[in-house]
This record gives C-alpha cells, sequence and structure tokens, in this order.
C-alpha cells in the first residue's frame, strides 16, 4: 500500500491528498462511494487522524469529497450536469514544474524579513540606503527629462549606456570591448540564467567553486546541470583541481568569482589567475567571471578581472550595478563574443522584449558623471568601516567561539562556528531574538558555517545584531 514519504518537504497531509485525488480520478473510488474514516485512513498510513482531517479537508474545499455526519465521507457525486467540474489541483502543478523553488533557508530568510521589518538584517547581500548614490541619482532625473518616445528597445540593451559601459569597463577594470559585444541585463543572476538556458544543456558538467552562491542558485538543477566543485582556500581555486574534474567528468563550463568571493570573500592568487587561465586555453574550456565586488576593495586599488588578461576570448565577463551602487535600479552587463551576445539577446528578447529604457538611462548618465569616483571612495570606506564594527563585535561577543578571515573588499564575512551546531535551529533561534543571517549550507558548506553581511545594516545595529545572534548561539548549543 502506498505511503507518504516523511523525508520529502511537501507536508504529509498534502501527499495524502494528492494521492487520493489520483485514485479517485483513475476510477478506484467512484462518485458517491465512501471513503475509509479519518480514523482507519490513519492507520493504514501510519500517521496521525490530525493529518487525515487535513487531508480530507483539502479535498473537501476543492469540491472532490463530502462529508455529512453520520453517513461518513463519500466522493462527490456530479454536481453541475453530465460531467464533473472540479478546481484544478493547484498544488500539483506548483510542484510539477521544472523551475525548482528557491533553497528552503532562502524563502524562510525572505518570509522572516516581510513579517518582521524589525529584524537586523545580516542576510541580504546588498547595499543599505546609507551607501547607495541616492543623492545623485536623484539630481541626474531632476537635470536630464525625458523627451524621446518610450518604446520597446533593443534586445541588447540602450545603446548609450552600452557606450557609458565601454568607457567606465576600460577606466575601472582595464577591460577593452565595445558596445557590440555587451549585452544589458536585469543583473547578474539574469546572466547566469541566460548563460545556462542557452549555452549549455540538460546532462552537461559544469564546475562551481566550494562554497559558492551559485550553489544557492537552483536554476543549475532547473537546466538540468550536473554540479562538480572546486574547494576555495584562502587564495581562490585551484588550477589543478579544475584539470581533473575536466578529465574525469568533461567539464563543459567554469564559474568562478574571483575578486572578494561570495561567500567567503576569498581573492584569486595572482598566479593562480594565470594558471587559471592557461587551463582554460589548454582545455578550450569557457571560463563565467562574475565579477560584482572588485571595486570594492578597500585599499582602493581593485585586483584586475580574468577578462582583463584574457588574450583568446575563453572569458564571459558580468557585473552589474547591485554591489556598487543601487539593486533597485536592475541594471548588470555580460561582455562576451559577438555570437554570444546575439544568442542571448535573441533569447532575452523572447523574455521581456529587453529592460526598461528609463532604468538604463539613468544608469548611463551615473556612469558617465562626475559622481562615480567620490561615490566609489565613500563606499570603500563606509564598507570596511562596517566590516570592523562587525569583526569587533565578533570577537568581544563570541570569543572562542567563532573564527574568520578578514575580507579585503566585498560585503560579506564568512565564519566558521567552532562547536557543533545545527543551521535550522539556529536560525529559528536567531530569528526570535531579533536578527537573521545566511546559513553556510546554502553555499554548499557543511552546518557550521554562516555568511555575515554588513552592507545591509546600519552602522549603529551591527553590535546589538551580533549580540542578539550571540545569544541565539549560546541558547543553541546549550
Amino acid at each position: 500500500m502506498w505511503k507518504p514519504d516523511r523525508g520529502s518537504e511537501q507536508p504529509l497531509y498534502q501527499q495524502i491528498a494528492d494521492d487520493l485525488e489520483r485514485r479517485i480520478s483513475y476510477g478506484e473510488f467512484p462518485p458517491g462511494s465512501l471513503l475509509p474514516s479519518e480514523r482507519k485512513l490513519a492507520e493504514q498510513l501510519g500517521v496521525n487522524r490530525s493529518t487525515v482531517i487535513l487531508a480530507y479537508s483539502e479535498l473537501r474545499s476543492l469540491g472532490i469529497i463530502e462529508s455529512q455526519t453520520g453517513s461518513g465521507t463519500r466522493v462527490s457525486k456530479f454536481k453541475w450536469g453530465m460531467t464533473p467540474r472540479h478546481t484544478p489541483n493547484w498544488h500539483r502543478y506548483v510542484e510539477g514544474g521544472s523551475f525548482l523553488p528557491n533553497l528552503t533557508f532562502l524563502r524562510r530568510i525572505r518570509e522572516a524579513l516581510q513579517k518582521d521589518k524589525s529584524l537586523i538584517d545580516f542576510a541580504s547581500g546588498e547595499l543599505g540606503a546609507d551607501l547607495s548614490p541616492v543623492e545623485e541619482i536623484n539630481q541626474l532625473m531632476l537635470e536630464n527629462h525625458y523627451t524621446e518616445y518610450l518604446g520597446y528597445d533593443n534586445p541588447q540593451g540602450f545603446v548609450p549606456l552600452r557606450e557609458a559601459l565601454v568607457g567606465f569597463l576600460s577606466h575601472y577594470r582595464n577591460i577593452q570591448t565595445t558596445d557590440s559585444s555587451i549585452l544589458i541585463t536585469s543583473g547578474s543572476q539574469q546572466s547566469l540564467y541566460l548563460i545556462t538556458q542557452c549555452l549549455l544543456a540538460p546532462g552537461d558538467a559544469v564546475a562551481i567553486e566550494d562554497p559558492s552562491y551559485c550553489y544557492s542558485l537552483p536554476m543549475f538543477q532547473s537546466a538540468g546541470l550536473r554540479l562538480f566543485r572546486l574547494p576555495v582556500d584562502n587564495h581562490g581555486v585551484k588550477p589543478e583541481d579544475i584539470r581533473a574534474l575536466y578529465k574525469k567528468h568533461r567539464i563543459k563550463m567554469l564559474f568562478i568569482n574571483p575578486n572578494f568571493q561570495n561567500p567567503s570573500g576569498a581573492l584569486l592568487h595572482p598566479e593562480r589567475r594565470r594558471e587559471l587561465l592557461e587551463v582554460a586555453s589548454e582545455l578550450g574550456l569557457p571560463i563565467v567571471e562574475d565579477d560584482p565586488f572588485s571595486l570594492t576593495a578597500y585599499n582602493g586599488s581593485p585586483p584586475p578581472p580574468l577578462k582583463s588578461m584574457d588574450t583568446i576570448g575563453s572569458v564571459l565577463y558580468i557585473g552589474s550595478l547591485s554591489k556598487i551602487a543601487a539593486s533597485g535600479l536592475r541594471v548588470g552587463w555580460m561582455v562576451a563574443p559577438h555570437s554570444v551576445i546575439d544568442r542571448l539577446a535573441d533569447a532575452r528578447q523572447q523574455m521581456d522584449f529587453g529592460l526598461s529604457v528609463i532604468p538604463q538611462r539613468v544608469a548611463a548618465q551615473f556612469l558617465k558623471s562626475a559622481h562615480v569616483q567620490p561615490h566609489l571612495e565613500r563606499l570603500r570606506m563606509n564598507l570596511q568601516f562596517k566590516r570592523d564594527l562587525l569583526m569587533e563585535a565578533l570577537d568581544r561577543e563570541l570569543p572562542g567561539l567563532i573564527t574568520y578571515t578578514a575580507p579585503q573588499g566585498g560585503l560579506h564575512l564568512w565564519c566558521r562556528i567552532i562547536p557543533e551546531v545545527q543551521d535550522n535551529r539556529l536560525l529559528e533561534e536567531a530569528i526570535r531574538q531579533g536578527v537573521i543571517f545566511a546559513p553556510g549550507s546554502v553555499y554548499g558548506s557543511d552546518s557550521g558555517y554562516v555568511r555575515f553581511t554588513f552592507a545591509r545594516a546600519r552602522a549603529e545595529d551591527i553590535g546589538p545584531g551580533i549580540a542578539k545572534f550571540a545569544a541565539a548561539l549560546r541558547s543553541t548549543i546549550r
């Protein structure tokens, strides 16, 4: 006899309701037939009676079954003419799509932040309002009025923005390109989505860092890709590991975040950069370089991107304004060979006919303005200040219970908790205490790691936030 799967994320009552609906639709229980009592079905399935009550309630709300006192529960008879009419089982559709939902922890974090605005937020990977160039962007919008027709734009992106990016990338990242080799996206995540959907096929093997932000994106599994991990130490990935993965699994693409890696904060060593490009050239292996944090280097000397060292076109370069200006602008970019840009622009047009021209125009004005350099200098100074506040609070509140390596750029501090702890228990206790963070397992690590993002929280909340986290941790390990 069928039994519900207790290891499934789907609630037991929903599994039971879905199974009964299937059996009814197959004719096992014809219209008007009597179903087992709640108590009997609970005994058969090895669940609590309350679980069966919920399952019957679900089917009753869909009009599939009817219950009458003294007569038991029966399959509904035809109520609307000669054929039955039922509300679609939306749960089955929701569970059956090929695009996977976010990880459970990420959905829990989002739910908690929406429910309680007072939570001190160390989870959201974005800049706080105090770090964004809000006044500068408002000034630019006041100075420039829209007079042109606001229709669909070029699916490759607003031409003036692509032209502005040519100068920006040359000046700040030493990347020499042309506007025809740039695709504007709604951010790095859309760039990754287009790559996984258009340049790879189900069953392809790809390499990602371990730990890695990519691990938190179900889009890779939704695309049917096989993920293989490259361990990250304090100097980034080891090029020889890539060669070994290629030999064993014939990986078709490498995804890497070499500068202030998310979540570890690691900076790929200069010698490893050179070796990595040599391995990619030797194997004909494309590299997807996600570079959101380079310009946050606290010393004011951003490390070079791999793309600036790429002489044969191995690197697809991804960037955005989300981590250096404002995530709400929803402006990112990709630098790639013309054939790749054409393919992805065509797919992009099928999705949404391209971004709104308004944020693209604002971004173009900002990148060409005199505001960029002063903003970046303030951003670096304030990020370093918040990082130092966070580390001081951790040292004060959790001596001997947590270790970390101080990042030299970026928005995140990657920490290892010394005592054994369960991620779910720690997260729930932290939320109860009034603070939230990202568990390390979201990024592929074992339990016992946490990522604190210090860019979103206000400076005055960082100390109290870590005190709340310390209370949650001590309560969890007690």
